[in-house]
């Protein structure tokens, strides 16, 4: 399975042609590909028109949607973020801890286009697919 985050999700229905989003559009029906409640929630945010966001949220509802708000989970983010400080790396945002937690545990690759992840990927072993 591959979770594709919210900075993919969001080149892709802006048309924006990055290699990320061309990967995505390529496997749309070939891979395995899911998202977070959380990516869910941020890419359905920047939605502007009310017709726009009941397309999209039809759209992206097609795909598994995993809900990641257990205790477990904020845990293991809580942990992987003082590992990452340990090791002389600090995360931004707590979502992208939560997201990177997430495919860790659960052993899911994630496509990305952000460089808060690539602390997850080099020091924790976050497997990422690179287009």
């Amino acid at each position: 399975m591959t979770i594709v985050d919210t900075t993919v999700w969001i080149d892709y229905l802006r048309g924006t042609p990055t290699p990320h989003a061309e990967w995505l559009d390529s496997q749309l029906t070939r891979e395995r590909l899911g998202l977070t409640d959380l990516i869910l929630c941020e890419v359905l945010q920047g939605i502007t028109a009310d017709r726009q966001f009941a397309v999209v949220q039809e759209n992206l509802l097609r795909f598994e949607i995993f809900e990641v708000g257990t205790i477990e989970l904020a845990v293991e983010a809580a942990l992987n973020y003082r590992r990452l400080r340990a090791a002389g790396r600090t995360v931004r945002k707590t979502i992208d801890s939560l997201i990177a937690t997430f495919c860790l545990l659960r052993g899911h690759s994630l496509l990305h286009n952000d460089r808060d992840y690539d602390s997850f990927e080099e020091v924790l072993g976050l497997k990422v697919v690179h287009p």
